[in-house]
């Protein structure tokens, strides 16, 4: 086991304020892997002094310098990849071919498109008589969730830095470690000290303190929509900027003429990918009536295929499998019928959920509605093509989506009518250049390419 008792704090590892710790468990065999320090408001303040001391100097850094820096970063955890993937195993529970694809693969991704946006970004621009100047926020406060790390750091540092900001980074508790990597991929690439800082800690401690703390001029947040209500009310006490990127209860939409198979087959692999433990997962299958039957046969074969401990990994802690057994046995209790999977515990250590099939759901039953974050699927019939955008459309969630249909013609125009922020095409491709994020409940603001780079300035006007 692994003691960890420092933060990087303006460019170097410093010990924490307290003595408090915080245990990381692998969830896949239980067994406590490595402590790293409870940060306290005191580490948070010292974590933006630091940022706040080193914004002049980074802001006036040329796009160009902090490009090359970006690179730099990029190449350091391009060498450090296979790293990252068993640190993600190990404190997550992903399979390992999971973790090199996509814990590892997408964020390699999202930093290189943000090394080369830094140079081609249009920072200036004409406007008539005006000069339009796009420049840094100032200080962001980045606080992330436990399900896709890497990514979901990369998201929110690279465009930061990128843009000229400065970073007081709170990862999440459950999986500190690959945060750690991270500051140490970002002091070897020779990012300047204060630019990036990492405080360990609970989001009730930690997390809070930076979210309302007066030093920060942007508080990023990936998480529950719960607690991005929670971290809205503090910044806007304060008038401060917020980017949150919230909940998802995402529909598949099936539409007739559409291949079937290929269609609930990739839906399927949709939800269990990461354990079912992805905000923008399309958890709701919508298939016609008349299609309905072969739809949910094709949905149970497929999820059979997902053995817990081989294709699909634990849920990360006990809290969390708990939670989704219990949307389990309260869709039994709704009348809803398991075609695969169910509530019954998997013999063996881990916090691993059967991955579960419903059928038989209507769009007001609980798990039709509330964001599960688990290995749990929905099918749910619909008459026609209004009937099937007023089941998409009625949660409080707009995160993502998909539309399958017998062209891609037919899919997009079905796909305008839906509330959400993405939505894939006939098993259209990840894009890391294009913008993501929530209509709705589902968040406010944009990650990934462009636009996640803007939520990171702000515009000043000149007039000649």
């Amino acid at each position: 086991m692994k003691q960890h008792d420092a933060m990087y704090i303006d460019g170097s590892w410093r010990p924490a304020a307290g003595g408090d710790t915080i245990e990381v468990v692998n969830p896949a065999d239980e067994r406590v892997i490595a402590t790293v320090p409870a940060g306290s408001a005191a580490d948070v303040d010292a974590a933006v002094r630091a940022a706040r001391a080193a914004l002049p100097g980074w802001a006036a850094t040329p796009p160009e310098e902090r490009a090359d820096r970006l690179a730099a970063l990029h190449g350091r955890l391009t060498e450090r990849a296979e790293e990252i993937a068993a640190t993600v195993t190990a404190e997550l529970g992903s399979p390992l071919a999971f973790s090199k694809a996509v814990h590892a693969g997408v964020p390699l991704a999202v930093s290189a498109s943000y090394a080369e946006l830094a140079r081609t970004y249009a920072f200036e621009e004409k406007i008539g008589n005006s000069t339009v100047l796009h420049e840094p926020v100032g200080v962001v406060g980045a606080i992330t969730p436990w399900n896709y790390p890497l990514h979901q750091i990369v998201a929110k540092a690279a465009p930061a830095l990128a843009a000229g900001c400065t970073v007081v980074l709170k990862p999440a508790e459950d999986t500190p470690l690959v945060a750690r990597l991270f500051a140490e991929c970002v002091d070897e690439a020779g990012i300047p000290g204060g630019v990036f800082n990492l405080v360990t800690g609970l989001g009730p401690v930690a997390g809070q303190a930076l979210a309302g703390h007066d030093g920060v001029d942007l508080v990023s947040f990936t998480g529950s929509t719960a607690v991005g209500k929670r971290i809205g009310a503090l910044a806007g006490a304060a008038v401060k900027r917020v980017a949150l990127e919230l909940g998802g209860k995402s529909a598949n939409v099936i539409l007739p003429g559409a291949d079937l198979a290929k269609a609930v087959g990739v839906g399927v692999a949709n939800v269990m990918a990461n354990s079912g433990q992805t905000c923008s997962a399309w958890t709701r299958m919508l298939v016609h009536q008349d299609h309905y039957a072969e739809a949910v046969e094709l949905a149970a074969a497929a999820v059979a295929k997902y053995v817990p401990g081989e294709r699909v990994g634990p849920l990360v802690n006990a809290r969390q499998q708990g939670r989704v057994r219990g949307y389990i046995e309260q869709g039994i209790a709704q009348g809803a019928r398991v075609v695969a999977g169910g509530p019954e515990a998997v013999e063996g250590p881990g916090y691993y959920v059967r991955p579960t099939v419903f059928a038989d759901v209507t769009p007001e039953m609980t798990i039709a509605q509330e964001e599960i974050f688990g290995p749990v699927l929905t099918v749910l019939p619909y008459e026609d093509e209004d009937d099937a955008v007023r089941i998409a459309n009625g949660t409080v969630y707009g995160l993502a989506g998909a539309v399958w249909a017998a062209d891609d013609a037919e899919a997009a125009a079905f796909a305008r009518r839906l509330d959400t922020g993405q939505v894939d095409i006939n098993g259209g491709r990840f894009n890391p250049l294009a913008p993501f994020g929530g209509y709705k409940q589902s968040g406010v603001g944009r990650e990934l390419g462009p636009h996640g780079l803007a939520e990171y300035l702000q515009t000043k006007s000149l007039q000649f």
